[in-house]
């Protein structure tokens, strides 16, 4: 076997891969030493911006295998009976920066890339059912409140109490975050939602509202508190060395999906606003359905090719599936995408991770860019409508280019107040009737550290209140709690000294 010799990017050999050129044996190193020049300019070059949220992460490929028949909701081919599908999972935690252990309290992502025969299918949630806000107008505030003062660049309880104690929307996913889910034992062991209500749309033109439940074959697990602090910092990256060791040694993590299915007008007069991001629909109410089982089964080869650079957004939908009047969905669609054209690149679409693996090539009307890569022959027209014989757009395939949106009736009842919405209410539930004595306790202890931190009197104050909406009784341990633990020092509050895990 010959041995391969290095070259330039260009493919022309190279002299050395350990010395420069330089007058003579200690003089100065030459410009037009253009290898040296190529390795350094490259080396500069190396990342991309990191994603201001979702930095921290990792993910595997794998397959989704139809097992159960809703054809009778969606004509999505994806969810056909029988019907196995390639994919892309990547996990992550949501405040964290790149570097930043990924075993801190947070909710995690769980974005997923199907590589449909229609075109590439996304489906970006979380291992949630619900999420801190309900409006897209607050994500950036909600964020900024997560990470750094720009003063002292660090994280502050106070800032992110200020935020949810003014945002009592936020009560349902807080207690889902101080609770035992917020602490994952590993991807593999936790579930995944979209969150959000899609939907779904049949052979015949029939629409469902739906939500997607991602149901961990390794079961739930978490980690205490002092568990986690300790991988913190024995290991930042345990959860994408878990994943990555378990596949590599043949044990490939498996979800069964089950959906939720609501008809199309019920979500007028549901109990719930069916589009709440902030809102779960009781089982009792619309109970899981079985669509099939995703399976993780190959690690990436390059990890910044394929998982850095790999790109999910929520606009990327598929013939049967399609949005809702769900404001952070909608919000979502625009920013998502958005954020892909800025942080890999207006072609991000055209790399081998994010292309759409269709027996149709595609013919979309995109036109040049940095790093385009492919393009049609020099006689396809690159304009719409041509008389050229280009490509055209056909509403029969599409099927779902109008629906809510021109349901004024719906979209009024989803503005308005249903009969039992409120903040606290689906919080104080999960608190009360899900969680068990044990975990009462510890969620007790977590918040008592959380809202500890706090050094300000009125958001400390705010915050025992926001607990006290959701269970008046855990106000009330909460306050005695945090008058034995952290009493509020007299004089001038000053900034959170307490290590923030959220």
């Amino acid at each position: 076997m010959t041995t391969p010799f290095t070259t330039t990017t260009s493919g022309a050999p190279v002299a050395s891969d350990a010395h420069s050129q330089s007058v003579g044996a200690d003089g100065p190193v030459v410009l037009h030493d253009h290898y040296l020049v190529e390795k350094l300019a490259q080396f500069n070059r190396e990342r991309v911006p990191e994603r201001v949220v979702h930095a921290k992460g990792g993910g595997a490929f794998g397959t989704f295998t139809v097992t159960g028949d809703v054809s009778a909701y969606t004509r999505a081919a994806v969810f056909q009976p029988g019907t196995e599908t390639q994919m892309l999972a990547r996990f992550s935690t949501v405040a964290g920066e790149q570097g930043s252990p990924d075993t801190w309290r947070d909710p995690r992502g769980f974005a997923l890339k199907f590589y449909t025969s229609e075109g590439n299918y996304d489906l970006v949630g979380n291992n949630t059912p619900v999420f801190f806000i309900r409006d897209g107008i607050k994500f950036p505030d909600f964020i900024h409140s997560q990470k750094r003062l720009p003063g002292s660049n660090l994280r502050d309880n106070d800032m992110q109490w200020d935020f949810w104690s003014l945002s009592p929307e936020s009560a349902h996913q807080v207690t889902w975050l101080m609770g035992d889910r917020g602490l994952p034992r590993s991807w593999r062991e936790m579930n995944g939602y979209g969150s959000h209500t899609y939907q779904w749309i049949n052979s015949e033109g029939e629409r469902f509202w739906v939500k997607y439940h991602f149901i961990s074959e390794q079961g739930v697990h978490h980690l205490s508190g002092d568990e986690a602090a300790q991988l913190a910092g024995s290991d930042a990256d345990h959860h994408i060395r878990d994943l990555y060791d378990h596949i590599e040694a043949g044990d490939h993590p498996r979800w069964t999906l089950s959906v939720q299915i609501m008809p199309y007008e019920d979500a007028k007069s549901y109990r719930f606003n069916p589009f709440d991001l902030t809102k779960v629909w009781p089982h009792a109410d619309y109970p899981l359905v079985e669509v099939g089982t995703m399976e993780l089964n190959r690690n990436p080869e390059n990890y910044f090719a394929e998982i850095e650079q790999a790109t999910f957004a929520p606009s990327n939908f598929v013939p049967g599936v399609a949005a809702s009047p769900d404001k952070m969905l909608l919000a979502r669609i625009f920013s998502y995408a958005d954020a892909h054209r800025y942080r890999v690149g207006t072609n991000h679409a055209q790399l081998p991770v994010n292309a759409p693996k269709t027996e149709d090539e595609g013919h979309s009307y995109a036109k040049d860019g940095a790093m385009r890569y492919s393009f049609a022959s020099s006689d396809t027209p690159v304009h719409a409508p041509n008389s050229r014989g280009g490509a055209h757009a056909d509403p029969a395939r599409a099927a779902e280019s109008r629906g809510w949106e021109a349901d004024g009736e719906l979209t009024r009842s989803a503005a308005t107040l249903h009969r039992d919405d409120d903040d606290f209410g689906q919080a104080g539930t999960l608190y009360r009737d899900v969680y068990d004595d044990a975990e009462k306790a510890r969620f007790l202890d977590t918040i008592t550290g959380h809202v500890g931190g706090v050094r300000s009197a009125d958001i400390r104050e705010r915050a025992i209140g926001y607990w006290t909406s959701v269970d008046a009784d855990l106000g009330a341990k909460l306050r005695a709690a945090l008058d034995e633990v952290a009493p509020l020092e007299t004089g001038e509050p000053g900034t959170a000294s307490t290590p923030v895990d959220a």
